[in-house]
């Protein structure tokens, strides 16, 4: 067993749904480990990861609007707000999703479907450099 770890940059611009596939696939294809099981972790409290369809745009603003509807922002909603109107929010939008996800790698891409595309989802309003750490194990 092989193993290799890399850092995803991102630059989000606020609120959205970034996709880092490309990225993922291309450091993917320079491993020397072919097959085996990629993990990804978000570093932060305020932001995720999702698979989610990137065929379709509309499925990205139906998704920033249904988050938009179960965590609103707006003054005196919660407690925590030392940074911000849109911080709790943030935190809740990222504990109802995820920030670690494992995909199987085979052949070195992604075994991702068809319609399928890895994002990083931010959930601030303002621009924030993201850190996703990929940790690859196999053959």
């Amino acid at each position: 067993m092989r193993q290799a770890m890399y850092h995803v940059l991102v630059e989000t611009h606020g609120k959205g749904l970034f996709e880092v596939t490309r990225d993922v696939n291309e450091w993917l294809a320079a491993q020397k480990i072919g097959m085996g099981l990629l993990t990804l972790f978000c570093r932060h409290t305020s932001a995720s990861l999702l698979i989610q369809e990137n065929a379709d745009p509309d499925v990205q603003k139906d998704l920033l609007a249904f988050f938009e509807r179960i965590a609103p922002e707006g003054k005196g909603l919660y407690v925590h707000d030392a940074e911000g109107p849109d911080d709790m929010p943030a935190h809740i939008r990222a504990a109802l999703t995820q920030v670690q996800l494992a995909i199987p790698v085979e052949g070195h891409r992604l075994t991702l479907g068809t319609w399928q595309g890895l994002y990083l989802f931010e959930h601030r309003n303002g621009g924030h450099r993201r850190d996703i750490v990929l940790h690859l194990l196999g053959e």
